[in-house]
């Protein structure tokens, strides 16, 4: 490598973005990408941002309107192309690279004698490191020849109803940018440099914190904080800055804190019963679970909540429920299992609602794990008014098991988190997530069931689909009645 190329590295803007997050991420992608972890939640993120684009290109599209296809090779040639032939119809993915620093924009369309920019965004308002995306995009076009007569920042709008008609007019708001973002050049140019030196020279020396997470979730967070102890630090919850301090003082286990930094009393009792070895289990849960009647009702929902609305009535984002499960209990113990999962792709919540309401009766407690099913099924009240008497019966029966086990056991390797999930395999370790195959988190469940209603997945992966989002929202409430017996039994 020639050393102007050392000098002026290939920088996307996404590489920036990076920098400006952490120049040590920035380094990491560039270098150690093998050292990544791609979690569900940021793979669901980039699929919805996909989605959340091909919305933009049908709104702002015309008749006559090009998209720049992805090609590293051409796709800059093929922009100058169409900008030098005198385009005067909308460009999308539009590319420009100025000092190597490369920029593909999502709507470009024509404004008299220049161009009206226009980033979307799949989050609902706009944040900070939008007005510096688009800050970036504005550097390299201008400095490119482009006549960028206003930038404009268009995110979803959160209040948009869908009517069902195939219509997405109004789902995207605009922002215009222009003057906040020509006040940036300065700090896109003091960027660039940054992310140069990041790319070319030795590891940045960034101690880990609160920018982990900040404005998206790294995927080097496995390499940078420490996790090859029994205990880490992490383990520990709370503050990302709290936790990076332990770090920066030479802390990788729970078990190397002093214990007189500790001032919050969930750490203070996570250190306790993680240095004391073995779990802490209280008399609470057991009296608090004694006194549950029979029959007792386990209930877990599975929802959706694209971005993109699927169903005629629906926000963006807006909890969807669309599979639930529900395990009932006799007194004796004696269980039985209902669910309910419609992958036919019409609107499934009327049905769900109606056995739900015929599965659980009008009396005994209705367990769910975190108050999200309350919140659920209040959004059927609001979506059924007519079911509003059996809906908020259920509600006023829900029993949240959560707090319960949260103010009365810990086990040290639920390592600082009372998740189901975390409870479950240090009561039962042959019952663990993880074991499951295909689809083990929430997220998961969610694009799994959009992927099975859309047409074109064949029926082999809907079978299978089908078959893993059973087992894991049953897996769920059987997940529960586990916990409690366990907690009965202690």
């Amino acid at each position: 490598m020639n050393s102007m190329a050392l000098r002026t590295p290939y920088l996307s803007k996404s590489r920036l973005i990076s920098a400006w997050q952490c120049p040590k991420k920035l380094h990491l992608e560039k270098h150690h990408s093998d050292l990544a972890v791609i979690t569900p939640q940021m793979e669901s993120a980039f699929a919805g941002g996909h989605q959340v684009g091909d919305v933009a290109k049908e709104l702002y599209g015309t008749a006559d309107s090009v998209e720049v296809a992805f090609n590293f090779k051409t796709m800059v040639a093929e922009t100058q192309q169409l900008i030098e032939g005198g385009a005067d119809f909308p460009i999308f993915e539009a590319t420009f690279r100025y000092e190597n620093v490369l920029v593909r924009v999502d709507v470009m369309i024509p404004d008299g004698d220049g161009w009206r920019v226009i980033e979307v965004k799949a989050s609902t308002s706009v944040k900070d490191y939008h007005v510096l995306d688009c800050a970036i995009q504005d550097w390299v076009l201008r400095n490119s020849g482009i006549n960028v007569t206003s930038i404009s920042l268009a995110h979803i709008n959160n209040q948009f109803v869908y009517a069902g008609d195939g219509n997405y007019d109004g789902l995207l708001l605009e922002n215009d940018l222009t003057e906040e973002v020509r006040t940036l050049e300065p700090s896109v140019v003091d960027l660039v440099a940054k992310a140069r030196d990041a790319v070319t020279g030795p590891m940045p020396d960034i101690q880990v914190g609160t920018h982990c997470n900040k404005p998206y979730d790294c995927q080097f967070q496995s390499h940078c904080w420490p996790s090859d102890t029994k205990y880490p630090v992490t383990g520990l919850g709370g503050s990302k800055a709290k936790l990076g301090e332990y770090v920066a003082l030479g802390c990788r286990d729970i078990l190397d804190v002093d214990e007189n930094s500790i001032t919050a009393a969930t750490q203070q009792r996570i250190y306790r019963v993680t240095c004391k070895g073995e779990p802490e289990i209280l008399d609470g849960a057991r009296e608090a679970l004694e006194a549950l009647p029979y029959p007792r009702y386990y209930l877990d929902f599975e929802t959706i909540g694209p971005g993109v609305p699927i169903w005629s009535g629906t926000r963006p984002y807006a909890a969807i429920p669309v599979q639930w499960s529900c395990h009932s209990e006799q007194e004796g113990g004696a269980l039985h299992h209902e669910e309910f999962l419609d992958l036919s792709g019409d609107p499934p919540m009327r049905a769900l609602a109606e056995k739900m309401i015929a599965c659980l009766g009008d009396s005994g407690p209705v367990l769910m794990y975190t108050s999200y099913e309350k919140g659920v099924i209040e959004g059927l009240i609001d979506r059924f008014p007519d079911l509003t008497e059996p809906l908020q019966g259920i509600v006023n029966r829900l029993w949240d098991l959560h707090p319960v086990v949260k103010e009365n056991y810990y086990h040290p390797d639920m390592l600082g988190s009372w998740s189901i999930k975390a409870v479950l395999p240090t009561i039962n370790p042959e019952m663990d997530y993880s074991k499951l195959e295909g689809i083990a988190e929430g997220m998961g469940a969610s694009d799994g069931f959009i992927e099975a209603i859309n047409p074109d997945t064949d029926m082999v992966r809907k079978l299978e689909l089908e078959e893993q989002l059973l087992r894991y929202c049953k897996f769920d409430t059987e997940a529960m009645v586990e916990i409690v017996r366990f907690l009965r039994n202690s």
